[in-house]
């Protein structure tokens, strides 16, 4: 469970809670297969949907229409 930034927070960013647990899930999805490269050296020891949460927040992640 994330909790921080709060959840709320995540929603407002990305505009519904769906969306959010879609966006959240590829996104550490993706952090996780990089993190299987060998060489690939993690930058913190946060699991993979945390990063997710952290980047969604800052603006780096965020939800496109297909």
């Amino acid at each position: 469970m994330i909790q921080e930034p709060e959840t709320d927070k995540l929603v407002q960013k990305i505009g519904s809670k769906y969306a959010l647990c879609i966006v959240a899930s590829k996104r550490a999805k993706q952090i996780a297969e990089q993190e299987q490269k060998s060489d690939y050296i993690p930058a913190s020891m946060k699991k993979p949907l945390s990063l997710a949460a952290d980047e969604i927040y800052a603006g780096k992640v965020v939800a496109v229409d297909d």
